[in-house]
């Protein structure tokens, strides 16, 4: 068993050099030759997406439903990490998890594609007449697919098993490598494989947290003019990005139990909060109806959408660029899912992650995304004209600009997306730091290097143009390819793990 609770100053200078030198030369390519950068990643966007979105689609599937076999069976009843009860309550656990995921969905994604998919429907129901309450239920249940079961299930359910496995049970660090101990055993612990390994996950993450970081800083600034008049130019983006970065800083250096822990704790609240007042003073009925009856169509279509192969270029756009995005999340959150879950069963950690957080996440995109579409309904172009102009951003404020107290709700539905974005930061920017040194609780100076790193990144690449963060965008694709090659023994290896550790804990 490791020690957590002491701060510890093992660096993997290897792993810290390549992890971090490959973001830098990303950097200093796209200062150099943006174009050159954009054509390269599009093309390596293209053949992700053309080798590998098959791949993917199979391996979510696979992961859920191996992922809630495991949790259903006796091996459920196991419990991880060596602690009899857990280091912290359901609620502080929960909000977490739910925080740091849903930092790119949060607001902006939950307005925007529903109401995307309103606007132009699916392929798969190419029969359905768009902007006409027959396309609701596709729109929502489609959201639903991109945001529900299958993402979650990917971000910490038979990969925390085995991490929590390797890393509380065997001894092994803190990394993605540890996914890997049931197959090479301990000579993963020192070598080059490993290292590989943890680099490209850190990558894939990295990128994954930066692009967020830096749509924040377009999408804060398109809602801070339209609500406050304040200018949207580019000091007002860099300006966002440094606060947040400093906020998210302090909470990551403030540690797991505080900082982060408050944050997500607050961000939950607002939501919830939020929720309410939009259900009691908004248009409740239809969200509550539209919700049953989209998750309805979601659960019924489920199989049928999961593997919809038909239209590979809407795939790409959409399915794949998900998939991409929450399997490069998947190792990292693994780590961190493994650390807050402490004296946890197996069943509790996965239907809290595979099950409860997507049933939450859809009702939150029927919320917002389910507003826009009522609002559409009654005034053709009241959501759609503002999405079709100003993109993401520019669908919340139209949503929230239509609910009553829209002066006092605008503004903390912006608020909330700020602070889901700052949750991630913090959160990965600490599990990052927890890669590097292989240990639960890492070096502060650590945390702040890549807190700070991933802000800068972002600044930069808004300074070069929004081309270069679309670019990173794609890019998050492109390094979710050897993470998913990572993430596929672990479907065989969690039952087997969890069968190893069922019959020791069955002979104490």
């Amino acid at each position: 068993m490791t020690q957590n609770n002491k701060q510890t100053s093992n660096i993997d200078w290897p792993l810290f050099g390549i992890s971090g030198g490959l973001l830098v030369a990303f950097v200093i390519a796209s200062l150099i030759d943006m174009q050159f950068v954009e054509e390269m990643v599009n093309k390596g966007f293209a053949w992700s997406s053309k080798y590998f979105g098959a791949f993917w689609q199979v391996l979510m599937l696979a992961n859920f439903f191996v992922a809630l076999y495991v949790a259903f069976s006796k091996y459920g009843k196991v419990r991880l990490g060596y602690l009899e009860k857990p280091e912290m309550s359901t609620f502080k656990w929960l909000s977490i998890i739910m925080a740091t995921l849903l930092a790119g969905g949060g607001v902006f994604w939950a307005a925007a594609e529903p109401m995307y998919h309103f606007l132009t429907v699916p392929p798969m129901n190419s029969g359905v007449e768009a902007e006409t309450a027959g396309a609701l239920m596709p729109a929502l249940a489609q959201s639903y697919m991109h945001w529900g079961f299958l993402a979650w299930a990917i971000l910490g359910t038979l990969s925390a098993v085995v991490m929590m496995y390797g890393h509380y049970h065997r001894g092994m660090p803190l990394k993605p490598r540890t996914l890997l101990y049931p197959i090479f055993g301990e000579k993963l612990r020192k070598s080059f494989l490993g290292t590989i390994v943890d680099a490209f996950a850190i990558i894939a993450v990295a990128a994954g947290t930066i692009g967020p970081i830096g749509f924040l800083g377009l999408q804060a600034a398109y809602g801070l003019q339209a609500l406050f008049g304040i200018p949207d130019v580019l000091i007002t983006r860099l300006a966002i990005i440094i606060g947040l970065v400093v906020v998210s800083t302090i909470s990551a250096v403030t540690g797991l139990h505080k900082g982060i822990q408050w944050l997500s704790n607050f961000n939950v609240r607002l939501a919830i909060g939020l929720i309410l007042f939009v259900l009691v003073f908004g248009p409740g009925g239809f969200i509550l109806n539209s919700f049953i009856s989209s998750f309805g169509f979601y659960v019924d279509n489920f199989i049928q959408m999961s593997t919809f192969r038909a239209d590979k270029s809407w795939l790409g756009f959409w399915t794949v660029f998900f998939w991409g995005w929450f399997i490069g999340y998947g190792p990292m959150m693994a780590i961190l899912v493994s650390r807050i879950s402490r004296g946890r069963s197996i069943r509790q950690i996965i239907v809290a992650i595979a099950v409860i957080a997507p049933i939450v996440t859809t009702f939150w995109f029927t919320v917002v995304g389910g507003s826009g579409i009522f609002y559409e309904l009654q005034e053709a172009g009241s959501v759609s004209t503002q999405l079709e102009n100003g993109g993401m951003p520019a669908a919340m404020i139209a949503i929230t600009e239509q609910l009553p107290l829209a002066s006092i709700i605008s503004p903390l539905f912006l608020l909330l997306t700020i602070i889901f974005v700052i949750t991630t930061g913090d959160s990965m920017s600490y599990t990052i730091a927890m890669a590097v040194s292989g240990e639960g609780n890492p070096k502060i100076s650590l945390r702040i290097f890549w807190s700070v790193l991933m802000g800068a990144v972002a600044s930069i690449l808004l300074y070069i143009g929004e081309g270069s963060v679309n670019a990173l965008q794609s890019f998050i694709v492109i390094t979710a390819v050897p993470v998913s090659i990572l993430l596929l023994p672990v479907i065989w290896l969690a039952p087997r793990v969890s069968k190893e550790l069922l019959l020791e804990q069955n002979k104490k």
